[in-house]
């Protein structure tokens, strides 16, 4: 064996040893418990809490949520802001909160606008990808069923994902977010929240196709944005619509034929009691809810319902915890 191959073979010896220890160290895996731990790989290392709901049992699979948090947040805050902890319980699935890390960036949001973190295998991208992996080896996880959802810099690397990972994730949650790759530099960033992307929705729907390497496929996105969202233009929630619409046109038969359309099959308003207004936009295409935008009228960058204990909440909005499970649970990954 070559110096190489056996320091590569050392490498993945450490990186076993490694994920093993982050989940045997972490706290009990008892049913309705926290289990915290690291993940490490070649594409760097971050921390991450896993929640396992009440009424979790070993041979019984469950579907999985991976729930990312947004700048200037943790998994505690995030989890404590969407209450996805006790929906977990109730609804029996677990939870994956990645972890992002303040040497990576010191206010804690994720670098989605690099290069790096842009594609399939490589940057924060594959750090996440490899955390849900890890779940499923030590854990019941139902593989057909897995979810991302995130708010604000956490949506944006659920765009990601869901274009670079079609293959693992069932569905996804863009949250006061953008499309994917609507920029690739920060000041491209700085734009894109204050006027929109500059690129084509079509084309980047074109690009999230091609990431994942398995094209054929629909990527199911549920996105939700405030009409008033003074951080993150609300027109970034359009074209993150427009773009996975395009991705799925091209996912279901690998052509760009208008097979899955731009336009809203269902449209209807309502109302929060005492609260705000809402419109929901479906589209529905071969049978399919392919896509699903909630406008909350006169809501800032937050997550609507949330905990008002907890930044970014606005209590007032519809509860984006249920209306989120509800639009998971209708999807699944075909084949085995």
């Amino acid at each position: 064996m070559s110096r190489l191959r056996r320091g590569d073979a050392v490498v993945r010896s450490l990186l076993g040893l490694t994920l093993l220890l982050a989940l045997s160290t972490g706290a009990p895996a008892y049913a309705g418990s926290w289990v915290r731990g690291n993940y490490v790989s070649t594409s760097g290392a971050r921390g991450f809490q896993l929640w396992v709901p009440d009424g979790y049992q070993p041979g019984t699979p469950l579907p999985l949520v991976v729930a990312l948090h947004g700048c200037l947040q943790n998994p505690d805050q995030f989890a404590g802001l969407t209450r996805l902890n006790a929906k977990a319980d109730a609804e029996r699935f677990l939870v994956l909160y990645p972890n992002q890390a303040t040497f990576a960036n010191p206010t804690q949001c994720w670098n989605f606008m690099l290069g790096g973190n842009q594609e399939r295998g490589t940057g924060e991208p594959a750090l996440v990808a490899g955390m849900v992996e890890m779940v499923k080896q030590h854990y019941a996880v139902d593989a057909r069923r897995v979810y991302l959802g995130g708010v604000s810099a956490g949506a944006v690397l659920t765009g990601t994902l869901m274009a670079c990972y079609s293959d693992v994730f069932a569905a996804g949650m863009i949250g006061a977010g953008a499309m994917y790759k609507a920029a690739t530099t920060v000041s491209g960033t700085a734009f894109a929240m204050l006027f929109g992307s500059i690129y084509s929705p079509d084309d980047r729907g074109r690009d999230a196709w091609v990431c994942s390497g398995r094209p054929r496929r629909t990527v199911p996105v549920l996105v939700v944005h405030g009409t008033e969202d003074s951080v993150v233009n609300p027109i970034n929630g359009e074209q993150a619509v427009k773009q996975f619409l395009q991705a799925s046109d091209y996912g279901d038969d690998g052509v760009a034929n208008d097979s899955v359309g731009s336009v809203p099959t269902a449209t209807r308003t309502l109302r929060v009691p005492g609260g705000r207004a809402y419109t929901v936009k479906d589209y529905v295409y071969g049978g399919e809810l392919v896509a699903q935008k909630y406008e909350i009228q006169g809501m800032d960058h937050a997550w609507p319902g949330g905990d008002a204990s907890y930044p970014f909440a606005d209590p007032s909005g519809p509860d984006a915890t249920t209306f989120m499970w509800d639009f998971f649970k209708q999807h699944a990954l075909d084949g085995p």
